[in-house]
């Protein structure tokens, strides 16, 4: 009897439980739980993989954190993991050799993200990773909160750059010639584009994604992608990288004085 009796309370309150969430609620509570991203932390620091797990769990909650601490293992871990949806990089761990293991990682696993986290903050060492296949670089000595927007504007599929790097132009004398000379937009070039578009290539320079420039310019993210497509029509490029790294040393008050 007593059995009876706690099995039919025990009843009673799942019926009033499922009333305050329906089995249906249920189910998307549960997924809603599943891990937002997948990202892969490869660093040989202990104390910045524990630094940037907390960055990520805090900024998107839910998330899967695979951690290795050098380039063999992490190219081991792209290959069991193709559903990857972003890797966070130091340039300096066990077998890089530098940018070398940026090209070998992104020769083997092509399709996922890659973001360079690094203590370099020479610009020229940022553009050549942007050229040779990183989504993005982002300095260790980044605030917590600029780490979060960084890695928020990569998974949302845009290029981030340090913008106080690129434009304090943290390099050589040397370095910064030869690059502009591999690089250069020309005066005509530059003239040739509306002074709407000038201020969106400015903002694309300081690494800003086009929801950020549309909100700054007070325009349709729409507008943005339609002037984006301008700019790099007018400036014979292929792509937005190619864009910022060509206009990363023009002085653009110059032409928005017109």
């Amino acid at each position: 009897m007593f059995d009876e009796l706690d099995t039919a309370l025990s009843s009673e309150n799942r019926y009033h439980d499922s009333e305050a969430i329906p089995d249906n609620d249920n189910s998307q509570v549960e997924t809603s739980m599943e891990p937002a991203y997948k990202i892969l932390i490869a660093d040989d620091h202990p104390l910045f993989r524990e630094a940037i797990s907390s960055v990520i769990a805090s900024g998107f909650a839910g998330s899967e954190i695979i951690e290795t601490a050098d380039l063999d293992s992490a190219l081991e871990i792209t290959r069991e993991n193709d559903d990857l949806d972003l890797i966070l990089l130091d340039l300096n761990m066990p077998g890089m050799h530098g940018l070398t293991g940026l090209i070998t990682l992104r020769n083997e696993a092509p399709t996922i993200p890659v973001v360079i986290v690094s203590a370099e903050e020479d610009k020229q060492v940022v553009l050549q990773a942007i050229t040779y296949g990183a989504c993005g670089f982002i300095t260790k000595s980044s605030p917590r909160a600029q780490m979060t927007e960084a890695i928020q504007q990569i998974l949302n599929g845009n290029v981030y750059l340090p913008s106080d790097i690129i434009r304090t132009g943290k390099e050589s004398s040397s370095n910064r010639r030869s690059r502009h000379e591999d690089n250069p937009i020309s005066p005509e070039l530059l003239n040739s584009l509306t002074r709407r578009q000038l201020l969106v290539l400015e903002r694309m320079s300081k690494g800003e994604s086009n929801k950020q420039i549309a909100y700054n310019l007070n325009i349709a993210e729409t507008t943005v992608k339609a002037h984006v497509s301008a700019i790099l029509r007018k400036l014979g490029v292929h792509n937005r990288v190619q864009a910022i790294l060509s206009a990363s040393d023009v002085d653009f008050s110059q032409y928005l004085k017109r």
